[in-house]
């Protein structure tokens, strides 16, 4: 296996390895775990497995789970299905800086996502590297964000566009999420600054050493929140990678934001993913 990095900050193409192999291969799969923490996340062209494959070599990296909203292969569950066409012309869930489930207490590990068809031209994803982002803030800002917590809804993301009894039923079964505005990595011990676009506001801003007055509240948290989600946005933390069919991405959910470029004409974009596990953020 080769790894060829492919930006300064984030991202690397593995070369001559099939996935297939590292299912059943202790070395191959440690030589690609170790690449994720190292690079953040890493690509793969050419990998024609099934979806059977796709599920086994996922789950090496732990227990995996089904979106409420995307829909999961029937046979294979976990494999949830990402599947635009031209009859969704306002399906923009997707092209948004995010980390994927962070509006759940134990947002994803990181996931495995095949193109299974797409467009000519368009339809990259981006990812951006928020460990980076956060070693790369002014000190005045890190002390600032220390201590401070944040809430994650999928009501106000994927629920938003719903009939309000059916969004009111999908925060009844997944109620907002707190999390640190700055986690820990649970394998590297790095800081990650992590806010996105699932996140809402801060849970504990409104103290007398942060507000004067109770006006002073409303702009001064909001203004630090788009600062700080503005960060992903940033060109030297990103990676930018082109999809053909059978080409796979395997990223860290804890350390970085992703986007997918809704930038194609009326046509299919076929990708799925198997999302993996993760713990309670700390």
């Amino acid at each position: 296996m080769r790894v060829e990095q492919l930006t300064y900050s984030i991202g690397a193409e593995l070369v001559g390895v099939d996935l297939a192999d590292a299912i059943h291969d202790e070395g191959i799969f440690a030589e690609i775990r170790a690449a994720l923490l190292k690079y953040r996340v890493l690509f793969l062209r050419n990998q024609e497995f099934s979806r059977a494959e796709h599920v086994a070599f996922a789950r090496r990296f732990g227990d995996l789970e089904d979106h409420p909203v995307a829909g999961s292969d029937p046979e294979h569950p976990g494999l949830v299905r990402i599947y635009k066409t031209p009859e969704q012309p306002n399906d923009r869930y997707e092209n948004a800086w995010h980390s994927d489930a962070t509006w759940r207490e134990a947002p994803q590990f990181g996931a495995v996502l095949r193109c299974v068809e797409c467009p000519p031209v368009g339809g990259d994803t981006m990812w951006a590297n928020m460990v980076l982002a956060y070693e790369n803030l002014p000190e005045h800002v890190k002390s600032q964000i220390a201590d401070l917590r944040a809430r994650h809804s999928i009501e106000a993301s994927f629920g938003a566009a719903m009939p309000i009894e059916k969004r009111l039923a999908l925060k009844a079964q997944f109620p907002d999420a707190e999390h640190p505005v700055v986690r820990t990595h649970p394998d590297t011990g790095e800081k990650v600054l992590y806010v996105n676009g699932f996140t809402t506001h801060f849970t504990n801003y409104h103290t007398p050493a942060r507000v004067r007055f109770g006006q002073d509240g409303n702009p001064g948290a909001a203004d630090l929140l788009r600062y700080l989600i503005s960060q992903a946005y940033i060109p030297e933390y990103q990676v930018r990678w082109r999809w053909q069919k059978n080409s796979v991405a395997i990223w860290d959910n804890a350390a970085t934001q992703h986007y997918a470029v809704m930038d194609y004409p009326p046509c299919h974009r076929k990708m799925e993913r198997a999302g993996i596990v993760g713990s309670k953020p700390f």
